[in-house]
Parts: structure tokens; sequence; C-alpha cells
């Protein structure tokens, strides 16, 4: 065998990629540009949204997503709908600010719901959709002062396997990936909450708690995920639906 398989060529789809101004988001529009399709870079953070968009040839959408309200009426043209926009908050549940905990529900599983509702009857009409909600392995376990990010990823999965039963005749798959800690913003910001909870410094919140059950005692990089995200868009997986493709250094293996 010769050369290097880089993935599925997406030559021709439109890929809509959410919180793609940085981290997750923006390796996976990266990886999904670099295979041939017209990336959408949605984000809040314009700046942001536009640098990434420039770079990978896509377009910028600069949009709230935590404003459910304005996304009820809203039509999605896309081939690949990947819901990734999310945020972490550490507090006791007792702790908790509702707020904030409504706000989390609003972005992490209200948006990514109403999303697929808007992309999925063009999908319908195509006979063709990928549809990728990046969950967590807090998806599939739970870690104290999470209470609110835990509740949106286990949703998200629920959420994956009924549009993966509803979309399974028509050509669209759901799935969910599930990463332990990757080296995002978001991880590097929650250290000094993890470290006030728990009494650590910084470094000894990344051995002792984000890393303590994973097998690999490493964080996971953007690139992996983009790459798990591009396999469930690829021919390879066009019978994996309704599934979580989990990356987690073996963490829900213990």
């Amino acid at each position: 065998m010769t050369g290097t398989y880089r993935g599925p060529d997406l030559s021709g789809r439109r890929a809509v990629v959410t919180g793609a101004a940085s981290g997750i988001g923006e390796a996976v529009a990266t990886r999904l540009a670099g295979l041939g399709a017209h990336v959408v870079v949605c984000d809040i953070d314009a700046g942001g949204a536009a640098r990434t968009a420039e770079r990978i040839g896509g377009e910028a959408l600069v949009v709230d997503l935590s404003r459910t309200a304005d996304l009820a009426d809203l039509t999605l043209e896309a081939d690949i709908l990947v819901n990734n926009a999310g945020v972490q908050h550490v507090a006791p549940v007792e702790g908790f600010e509702p707020e904030r905990f409504a706000f989390m529900l609003r972005l992490m599983l209200e948006a990514p719901f109403l999303l697929s509702r808007a992309a999925l009857p063009r999908m319908y009409e195509r006979g063709w959709g990928r549809i990728v909600h990046i969950s967590s392995v807090h998806g599939l376990r739970a870690s104290p002062y999470k209470s609110a990010y835990v509740s949106t990823k286990h949703g998200l999965v629920g959420l994956s396997k009924v549009i993966a039963l509803e979309g399974a005749a028509k050509g669209v798959t759901s799935n969910c990936v599930c990463p332990g800690y990757v080296r995002t913003p978001l991880v590097e910001k929650q250290l000094a909450d993890q470290a006030a909870v728990h009494g650590l410094s910084p470094d000894q919140v990344v051995s002792d708690v984000l890393l303590a059950r994973s097998a690999l005692k490493r964080l996971i990089e953007p690139d992996e995920v983009a790459g798990a995200v591009a396999f469930l868009c690829s021919p390879e997986a066009m019978s994996v639906t309704g599934t979580e493709l989990t990356l987690d250094g073996g963490w829900s293996a213990s």
C-alpha cells in the first residue's frame, strides 16, 4: 500500500461547526476544510470566528447560541453539523446559580436540538447528512461540582440517539464524540476553579483530578477529536450511528 490516508473527500459538502473560533471547534473546522468542505465557523467571538474562517477559506457566522429564541425558526443549510460550543462552570450543587445552570442548558443542549432541527429537513431532502455532537466522557460518567456540564452532556448523548433513529432511513447519521480532558482554553480556564474547590495547585489539579481516572496520563489534543469527527463523516462510518466514539484515555474502562 502506498500513500497516506488523509480522510474522506468532503468536496462540495457544507459544514457548520459551532464554537469554532478556538479549541476543539477550530481543530474540527480546520480538518473538515482540509478535506474539501466549505466550513461555516460559528462562534460568539466575532474576531476569532473571522480569523479562523479566513485561515481555512470558510465563512464566519457570529451568533449567541444561548439566545435560543432566535433559533426557533431557523433554516440551516448544512451537509455536516458539528455541535461543539460549550462552557464550563465548577461549583457544588447547593452553590450553583440557577441562571448559570439554565444558561448552560440553553447553550449546550437546547441549541444543539434547535440547530439539528433546522438542518435535518435539507439533509433528508438530499438523502445524506452527518450530525456530530461533541459530548464528553462526562456524557458517560459524572464528576462532582459539574452538575450543569454533566447534565447537558448526558442529554446530548440522548438527543443524538433519537436523531439517529429518526434519520437512519433517510441517509442521516448522528453520533457523539466523547473526549476526556482536551488541551483547550476551556480546560485551562477551569484549572483555577478546580484548584480552589479541591485546595490544590493548578499542576496538582491536572495530575490528581483531571487525569486521576485516565489510564493515559496526558491531555488529549484537539486534532485527535477532529480526526474522530472526520471519521464519522467518512464512508467507512456509514453504518455508525446512535453511538459514542470515546476518546478518554481509558477513563471509562475503569
